[in-house]
C-alpha cells in the first residue's frame, strides 16, 4: 500500500504542481488566442504528450526506486510498456477534459487514480513472482 500511496502523491505533484505552462499549452483554445497563426494550430498536441510523459515518468519513479531494494522480474520491459500505455491514456483523458470538454476534473482525476492503482498493482504482482 505504501508504494501506491507514494505513486498517488507523485501523481498529485506532477498533475497539479509541476505542470506549469503545459496546463495552458495543452488547451487548443490557448493557442487560438495567443498564437492564432495556422503554423501553431496543432502545438497543443505536443504539450499534451509532454505532460503525459512527465506524469507517466513521475508515477513510475517510486517503482524504479523500489527496484533497487526488491528484484522485479522483467522490469525494463514492463516499465516501457506501462509507461507508454499510461502516457497514451493520460494524453487522451486530458484532451477529453481540456479540449473536447467531455469530462470534468473529477472524472479526469478518477481515471488517473485508476491508472496509478492498476500500474502499482501490476508491479506488486510482479514482485510476488
Amino acid at each position: 500500500m505504501i508504494l501506491i500511496f507514494i505513486m498517488i502523491f507523485c501523481h498529485i505533484v506532477d498533475d497539479y504542481y509541476l505542470q506549469g505552462w503545459l496546463a495552458s499549452a495543452k488547451q487548443k483554445s490557448w493557442w487560438e488566442t495567443n498564437a492564432p497563426d495556422e503554423l501553431y494550430k496543432n502545438d497543443y498536441k505536443m504539450a499534451l504528450i509532454e505532460h503525459a510523459f512527465s506524469w507517466s515518468f513521475m508515477i513510475h519513479i517510486p517503482i524504479i526506486i523500489s527496484s533497487f531494494l526488491i528484484e522485479i522480474p522483467y522490469l525494463s520491459f514492463v516499465y516501457s510498456i506501462t509507461l507508454v500505455i499510461n502516457m497514451c491514456i493520460h494524453a487522451f483523458v486530458d484532451n477529453l477534459k481540456a479540449n473536447k470538454k467531455k469530462i470534468n476534473l473529477v472524472t479526469d482525476q478518477i481515471i488517473h487514480l485508476f491508472q496509478v492503482i492498476i500500474t502499482g498493482a501490476i508491479y506488486l504482482l510482479l514482485c510476488r513472482m
